[in-house]
């Protein structure tokens, strides 16, 4: 069944805190959709659907509808990561045209800054979780991983590290209009390429800032969303797709999203050059760069050249990217930020991000999550919006 047109995002709501000492995250999680459901002009007893991810202490979603006092009949705690909160809206959006539920709340929060501060955030059970099996006794780290695919994109398509700098250029570009932003400061190619080494090609200002915070989206149907006041924004399509090591036989210079996106654009029924705006998912530089070749914006191997010619800077580029300055600039919540991209994609199409870098008539606009690591197993998920005559 296709969800083309069968659900609007109504309300979306991002935290403004970056440092949430003294808050706890259920307290976090109850703010967001406190947010999300005055923007989108409903109330708690409007909601009969719940969405989280892994980022909820204990049972998920049932710890978390008692908190905030909901009564729901339908609810999802996929857990894939950063993508999980992409997947999320299109698990809405297709209970919503099954008939299941009529107004979903998706939330994400989390406060790594504050707990590492505190120093009491430990892994449940302590060590490595189970999917890392293989790679634990090697002892990686994040930027390791990311940090080997990029790499091996240099080694086959002689991408260089001052190609993968203009993505953090272009995000601090649209951060300095961003009063939340954690780094507001335009940066230069040779800032990143000065910035110290992290993981051999990625230097620390490749890699994305780690906040506390978070964010939520309400998804209705479309009898809900001829009632309200406020704008909404129609959900034209989605794909998901997992990648993972293969039993070994695994190419690190590419992503999930070359499955995801395609099913994405079919059952939107639009094409690369008609999306206005693009929401992708940043945790390094490198994951930009291999995304923007598997959505088809660039062929592969060429994602360098394209981000390296401004295409990713809002009035500049023929594609604006994370004009909210994205987790490279802005926020990271949680480990992990996928649903940001969801909520800077709606503002752009209702015409709500800031003023300088607001994309002009942004009818069509898509949103990417990544989840997981690029150099071992992910989730990805692509969402694509519009507005009322998409």
């Amino acid at each position: 069944m296709s969800i083309r047109g069968k659900a609007f995002i109504a309300g979306v709501y991002e935290h403004p805190l970056r440092e949430a000492t003294g808050k706890t995250v259920p307290q976090l999680h109850a703010e967001v959709a406190k947010g999300a459901l005055e923007d989108a002009g409903l109330t708690k007893d409007d909601i009969d659907a719940y969405y989280c991810a892994g980022d909820v202490p204990g049972l998920g979603p049932l710890n978390q509808a008692e908190y905030m006092g909901l009564n729901v009949t339908q609810f999802d705690s996929t857990e894939v990561g950063g993508s999980s909160y992409v997947a999320h809206v299109n698990h809405a959006a297709q209970a919503i045209a099954m008939g299941h539920c009529k107004v979903a709340l998706i939330t994400l929060a989390g406060r790594p800054r504050a707990d590492a501060k505190e120093n009491y955030r430990t892994r449940p059970g302590g060590g490595p979780p189970a999917d890392y099996a293989f790679e634990a006794p090697f002892r990686p780290v994040v930027t390791n991983m990311y940090g080997m695919a990029a790499m091996r994109h240099m080694h086959e398509y002689g991408t260089t590290s001052e190609q993968l700098a203009w993505v953090k250029v272009a995000a601090s570009h649209h951060a300095q209009y961003n009063e939340h932003a954690m780094l507001r400061n335009v940066v230069t190619v040779e800032d990143v390429l000065n910035s110290p080494m992290i993981s051999d090609p990625l230097h620390r200002l490749d890699c994305c800032v780690m906040s506390d915070g978070g964010g939520a989206v309400i998804v209705v149907a479309p009898e809900i969303a001829a009632q309200l006041k406020r704008p909404t924004v129609k959900v034209l399509g989605a794909g998901e797709a997992i990648k993972h090591l293969n039993g070994g036989k695994v190419d690190l210079t590419y992503s999930g999203a070359r499955w995801s996106g395609p099913k994405a654009f079919e059952e939107a029924g639009v094409t690369q050059a008609d999306i206005k705006y693009a929401s992708i998912y940043d945790s390094f530089t490198i994951t930009v760069v291999e995304t923007l070749e598997d959505l088809g914006f660039c062929a592969k191997g060429e994602g360098g050249k394209f981000v390296a010619d401004g295409n990713l800077i809002s009035g500049v580029g023929k594609l604006p990217f994370n004009t909210d300055g994205g987790g490279l600039c802005n926020n990271h919540p949680t480990d992990r930020g996928g649903i940001t991209k969801v909520i800077e994609a709606v503002r752009q199409v209702r015409g709500e991000a800031h003023p300088k870098v607001q994309v002009p008539n942004c009818d069509i606009a898509l949103a990417h999550g990544t989840g997981g690591l690029l150099g071992s197993r992910m989730g990805s998920a692509t969402l694509i919006l519009g507005g009322a005559d998409a």
